[in-house]
This record gives structure tokens, C-alpha cells and sequence, in this order.
């Protein structure tokens, strides 16, 4: 099986449906998060509208501050509260936006 060749199928589908949508920021960076106010957003957040997920919400992403918007990286959540799991992905996100995306999803919210 060549494993290179679906990477590439992968990351060119997501990158296809990203091109197909509208990317919408309803949480910008340093707002606050709509149920738990303690919690800021440290970089934009939205979703791709009309694109989908597995909970049957639109699929959510984190907007870094790269010129280019490319998507590089997807976060998997797990959400013991919720009962769920999700993707979220990441375009044109810095090393140092990546660790702070991660760690506030890795929060006891």
C-alpha cells in the first residue's frame, strides 16, 4: 500500500473542502468563551459553513496569523462533559499558535 500517495489524497480532499466554503470567525482571538467567560480564545476560531462534521455541526477551525491560510495540522478533541469527539482545523497557524490551541483544549473546561 502506498501510504504517501492517501496522505496526499487526505490532506488535498480537506484542502478542497476548505477552497468550497465559507470560513466564518465567530470567536475571534482574546474573546471570551460563551459558556465558561474565564476561558479567552487565543486565536481566531470559527467553522466551515455548510461543511459538516461527525456531530453534525459545521466543522470547526482555529485562523492563525500566517499570510498563507494553508492547513497544515487537525486537532481531535475528546470532550468527556459532552459524550464527544471532534476535528478541528488549523490554517496558517504558527509553532507557537499551535501550542496554545492545544492547550486550551486541554483545559478542565
Amino acid at each position: 500500500m502506498n501510504t504517501k500517495k492517501i496522505d496526499s489524497k487526505f490532506w488535498e480532499r480537506l484542502d478542497n473542502l476548505i477552497k468550497s466554503a465559507k470560513i466564518v470567525i465567530d470567536r475571534p482571538k482574546d474573546t471570551h468563551h460563551p459558556n465558561f467567560p474565564e476561558v479567552i480564545y487565543p486565536i481566531d476560531y470559527g467553522y466551515l459553513e455548510g461543511i459538516q462534521g461527525g456531530d453534525g455541526s459545521d466543522i470547526d477551525l482555529w485562523v492563525g496569523s500566517k499570510p498563507d491560510k494553508t492547513l497544515d495540522a487537525i486537532i481531535c478533541t475528546v470532550d468527556i462533559r459532552k459524550k464527544d469527539t471532534e476535528i478541528k482545523l488549523l490554517l496558517g497557524c504558527t509553532e507557537a499558535e499551535k501550542i496554545k490551541i492545544l492547550d486550551f483544549h486541554n483545559n478542565p473546561y
